[in-house]
């Protein structure tokens, strides 16, 4: 087994292993006098142009954000009046719907056949009346002239 090896620190020497074989003294470093602290200040790094720009730079972005927050609520607002036109649009979609049909179930068509035949004259028209022509164009047709007679 080998003897462990220690250093002990023992007031002012040191204790070298197990057993004491030298006792050396122990050297104190001289100290050292502490450095003087400067009491000049510093010059602020912070001047009145730099000031100047940040207060400019803060007030640029603060009106830019009211704008943003009053241009939000704008939209907000339209697209709010949006909806309740559309809600208006839809009720007066149904309220019409709700008429047409009852306009339609009111109508008699045979009533009005007799009252446009006996009171009024009309008669259906013969096969050799009707005329036939071909659109050219997909949107309107426009009369120039006079239907021709057959």
């Amino acid at each position: 087994m080998a003897a462990r090896r220690t250093v002990v620190r023992r007031n002012d020497y040191y204790v070298d292993g197990n057993t004491v074989r030298k006792v050396r003294e122990f050297d104190e470093p001289q100290r050292r006098p502490a450095p003087r602290r400067r009491t000049r200040r510093k010059p602020s790094s912070i001047g009145r142009g730099y000031v100047f720009m940040l207060a400019c730079a803060g007030l640029i972005t603060l009106i830019c954000c009211l704008g943003y927050l009053s241009a939000e609520s704008a939209v907000q607002t339209k697209m709010n009046s949006v909806e309740a036109l559309e809600v208006q649009i839809e009720n007066q979609k149904a309220k019409n719907d709700e008429l047409q049909t009852k306009i339609n179930t009111s109508v008699d068509l045979s009533h009005i056949y007799q009252v446009a035949t006996q009171e009024l004259g009309m008669v259906y028209a013969n096969p050799d009346q009707i005329l036939l022509y071909d659109k050219t164009e997909s949107e309107y047709v426009r009369q120039n002239n006079e239907i021709p007679k057959n």
